[in-house]
C-alpha cells in the first residue's frame, strides 16, 4: 500500500487506517465479537493499513485492551494512535485535561495496549476548566520522557453546528494556534467525507500549509456512504446512529441521491469497486497529508477499504462528485 507521512518528524503509514472503535464501542453491541475485530486487526496490517486508530474512552477502555492483543504480536507492524481527554460516566461524557491525570492516562493506555511507547498521542477534547497549553505541555513531556512518539489534536465537535460569524472549525484553529507555540502539532483528526466536506474549507488547507497530518474521521459517513444501511431498518438502541439526525429513516432516504452517485462512477471502474471505495478515493484525493480512518470490525470492509488506496479517480469523477448534493439531517 502507498504511504502518507504525519507531521514534521515524518512517520510513515499506510494510506488507509482503520477507526477501531466499532470493535468496542458507540455501533450495534449485539454485532461486536472481540476475536472477529482481532482477526480484522490482523488483515488490515497484513495489508498494510499500519494505522490503529483507539481511544482510552473506547468502551471504555476495552477497545485499547483488544489492540493490545494484536500489538502484543506485532508491535514493530503497527502505527499506534490513540487518545485522552475524555472520560466516560454512566450517563455522560467529561473532559479532564489536568497534566497528572494525562500522564496517569498515558501509562495506562501503555498497559493495554502492551507497548512501551505510543506512536501517536491526540488530545480528544480540550478540558474548559484546564488551559488547553498546560494539557498540551503535559502531553510533550511524555514525547520527552520517550512514552509518546508524536502529538495530535482532534478537532473541537462540529457536526450539525450551524454557520455563524465564524467557520466550521474556527475553534478548533485557535486551539491550534496555541498548542503550537508550546509543542509541534504532527496531525489533526476531524470529520472528512463526501457528505461532510467543511474541512476542506478551513482546517484541511491550515495543516497543508504546516506540514501537518490530516486523519480523517468518518470518511464513509458512519456507514452510510457504503450504501448497506437501509432506510427504516432502524438500529440497535446503543448505536450512535439511533440518534443522529441523518440517521432517521426520512434523512435516509433523502440522502440516496448521494450514494447513488458514489455507485455510478464507482461502475465506471469495474464491477468489483464499491461506492465505499469511491469515497475513502475521494478523500485520499484530498492532499498526500491525508489519511482516512474508516471505522470497521470485520475483515471483509478492511479489505475493501484497504483497496481503495489504488483507486486513482479522474478528473471526471471528481467533478460528478463534487456536483452531489451536501448531506442533510433532520436539523436541515
Amino acid at each position: 500500500m502507498e504511504r502518507r507521512t504525519i507531521g514534521a518528524a515524518a512517520l510513515a503509514v499506510g494510506a488507509v487506517g482503520v477507526g477501531c472503535m466499532p470493535m468496542s464501542w458507540a455501533y450495534s453491541g449485539s454485532r461486536r465479537r472481540g476475536e472477529e475485530s482481532l482477526r480484522a486487526v490482523h488483515q488490515a496490517l497484513d495489508l498494510g493499513s499500519t494505522l490503529l486508530d483507539t481511544a482510552d474512552m473506547y468502551g471504555p477502555f476495552t477497545n485499547e485492551l483488544l489492540i493490545g492483543r494484536a500489538l502484543k504480536e506485532r508491535r514493530q507492524d503497527a502505527f499506534v494512535s490513540t487518545k485522552v481527554g475524555l472520560l466516560v460516566g454512566e450517563q455522560h461524557i467529561v473532559a479532564n485535561g489536568r497534566p497528572g491525570y494525562v500522564k496517569r492516562a498515558c501509562d495506562a493506555s501503555l498497559r493495554r495496549l502492551q507497548t512501551d511507547v505510543i506512536d501517536l498521542y491526540q488530545l480528544h477534547r480540550a478540558d474548559p476548566e484546564v488551559p488547553v497549553e498546560e494539557t498540551w505541555g503535559a502531553m510533550a513531556e511524555l514525547v520527552q520522557a520517550g512514552k509518546v512518539r508524536s502529538l495530535g489534536l482532534c478537532a473541537v465537535g462540529a457536526r450539525g453546528v450551524r454557520r455563524s460569524a465564524g467557520g466550521l472549525h474556527d475553534a478548533t484553529i485557535r486551539q491550534l494556534r496555541r498548542v503550537q507555540q508550546v509543542f509541534p502539532v504532527s496531525a489533526v483528526q476531524a470529520e472528512l467525507s463526501v457528505w461532510s466536506p467543511e474541512a476542506t474549507e478551513a482546517l484541511l488547507p491550515w495543516c497543508e500549509s504546516r506540514g501537518i497530518g490530516f486523519l480523517a474521521a468518518m470518511p464513509l459517513g458512519n456507514g452510510f456512504l457504503t450504501g448497506t444501511l437501509v432506510p427504516g431498518e432502524g438500529f440497535e438502541p446503543d448505536d450512535v446512529r439511533a440518534r443522529h439526525p441523518r440517521f432517521t429513516a426520512e434523512m435516509m432516504a433523502a440522502n440516496q441521491p448521494i450514494v447513488a452517485g458514489l455507485r455510478r462512477v464507482a461502475r465506471r471502474h469495474g464491477e468489483d469497486v464499491t461506492p465505499a471505495q469511491v469515497a475513502l478515493a475521494w478523500v485520499l484525493a484530498r492532499g498526500r497529508h491525508v489519511i482516512p480512518v474508516p471505522g470497521t470490525k470485520r475483515e471483509r470492509w478492511v479489505t475493501e477499504n484497504a483497496r481503495s488506496a489504488a483507486l486513482r479517480l479522474t478528473a471526471q469523477d471528481l467533478a460528478e462528485v463534487a456536483e452531489l448534493p451536501r448531506g442533510r439531517g433532520s436539523w436541515d
